[in-house]
């Protein structure tokens, strides 16, 4: 996190979306961290506040403090397993709401550049065609706005900042973005407009094909 950065997360109760004896599935609210920080200003976290009411809570993957929508957590180690090894092998689908700056010139494409930590500016990310991990994102208008552009995003890899990086690299940067967007793209929404809609897994012992849905609270706004 920038050091000049004041962590005031949202107190609002956590929409549960999905729980069973061993998955627990919920909407979290832009502005929280998915795990404990270092600092002890930035213990509170999603999975902190889960594990208040579920003490076995264990994290399977996160979202960035700044995006929104479905998160799945394990509530027992051999969940935690399975699921961790469905997102390692991409077996899991991954469907994202953007708002973006500008217009792309097509209405779907899909962007595939390596990326690498920006170690003097960490967090951010970089793209790095020598040292990078490779990372793909297909993406396709979902909607032309005055200034701006509503996208359905669907990462192929999980890097870090991965959505944030490849619309930058598109040059049509997230809105909203305090790490990447600049000037009107910035100032244009007081939020980071990136949200996890959907979310596909296999259930960690039944093995059904499961979906988890949250529709973004920036669209139509």
């Amino acid at each position: 996190m920038a050091a000049d950065f004041s962590y005031q997360p949202p107190t609002n109760d956590i929409e549960i979306i999905h729980q069973d004896d061993d998955i627990l599935v919920v909407n979290k609210p832009a502005g929280l961290l998915s795990v404990p920080g270092r600092l002890p200003e930035h213990k509170d976290s999603l999975v902190s506040r889960m594990q208040q009411q579920w003490p076995k809570t264990l994290t399977v993957h996160r979202l960035d403090m700044e995006t929104s929508g479905v998160v799945v957590f394990a509530l027992n180690k051999a969940a935690q397993s399975h699921m961790a090894r469905q997102f390692q092998e991409r077996k899991t689908h991954k469907t994202y709401i953007a708002r973006i700056w500008g217009h792309p010139e097509t209405d779907s494409g899909q962007v595939d550049v390596p990326l690498i930590c920006d170690w003097p500016n960490r967090p951010k990310q970089k793209v790095c065609h020598e040292h990078g991990k490779q990372a793909t994102t297909g993406w396709q208008t979902l909607q032309r706005e005055e200034n701006t552009t509503l996208v359905e995003l669907n990462p192929i890899t999980g890097r870090s900042h991965q959505l944030r990086v490849h619309m930058l690299h598109m040059g049509h940067v997230i809105v909203g973005d305090r790490f990447y967007a600049q000037g009107d793209a910035l100032s244009f929404a007081e939020r980071l407009h990136l949200h996890s809609q959907a979310l596909q897994l296999s259930h960690p012992v039944s093995g059904e094909t499961l979906s988890f849905e949250s529709i973004a609270p920036f669209v139509g706004t």
